[in-house]
């Protein structure tokens, strides 16, 4: 599989690494362009992958054209690219709030797919949302999915909504607990334990407890209260939370991360 990348950023180096590490395509089949010389030079050095002039000369050479720039220049390279693409190509993008019908019409090109990653997926533990035009076909469907797996889980949605919310849940997710992992481990500090163990205390907790819900068969409601004894430390924990009203707080932020996205790709 040939595949073309416009853009070298953080997501789209942790495809091409993952493509690579699973020998979907060898590095002579990936082709790269970036604004930045210096990120070209690393990406060369350090995979081996064929380096272009520029983004014309990249798609060109890919079966796949993965789109992987910044939302900010994406109006510039779909005017460079517009009439460049076969329409046998397949365009993957995975440019933040970059909705298929602004990419359709500012590539003038009807095969293309769109995809919510996230951070995890550069250890290949991710976990991708994606759907797709009419016009990409069984093929090129099975392609997307190979790719996307070398990241972790894909899931298709035949509804361009749905990105926006997978936008809002896994997409902006890890911040969520990333912010809920400082605060733990703040709080683990503050009541005395050395910084070293609380970080470790808390990581391994976190994994434990999301590996334990994905093996289970009971309601996340049940897994809570299996901890939650009557009277209890964790009970009295619980209470404070709920008192400073979190659910509603969490529940009030993925509102205002999805209304973020719709509003991103308007």
């Amino acid at each position: 599989m040939k595949i073309a990348f416009i853009g070298g950023g953080n997501m789209g180096e942790a495809m091409l690494q993952a493509i690579l590490n699973k020998k979907v395509a060898s590095p002579g089949d990936i082709f790269v362009s970036d604004i930045k010389k210096a990120r070209l030079e690393h990406l060369e050095q350090r995979y081996g992958v064929k380096v272009m002039g520029g983004n014309v000369e990249a798609a060109s050479k890919g079966e796949v054209v993965v789109l992987a720039i910044k939302p900010q220049n994406l109006a510039e390279v779909m005017a460079e690219l517009k009439g460049k693409l076969k329409p046998s190509q397949l365009v993957l993008s995975i440019i933040a709030g970059a909705r298929i019908d602004t990419l359709r019409r500012g590539l003038g090109h009807n095969c293309i797919v769109r995809v919510m990653p996230n951070t995890p997926a550069q250890i290949g533990e991710g976990i991708s949302v994606w759907t797709a035009t009419s016009e990409v076909d069984k093929e090129q469907k099975e392609q997307t999915r190979v790719i996307l797996g070398t990241m972790g889980k894909e899931v298709f949605v035949a509804d361009e909504e749905r990105i926006d919310m997978a936008t809002a849940i896994s997409g902006s997710g890890p911040a969520y607990v990333f912010l809920f992992v400082e605060a733990l481990v703040s709080a683990a500090v503050e009541i005395g334990l050395p910084p070293d163990m609380a970080h470790e205390l808390v990581l391994e907790t976190l994994l434990g407890s999301g590996h334990f819900a994905q093996a289970s068969n009971k309601e996340l409601a049940e897994l809570r209260r299996m901890v939650t004894s009557p009277g209890g430390t964790t009970a009295e924990a619980l209470s404070c939370l709920e008192e400073g009203g979190f659910t509603s707080l969490v529940m009030k932020a993925v509102s205002a991360a999805y209304s973020k996205a719709k509003k991103l790709g308007e």
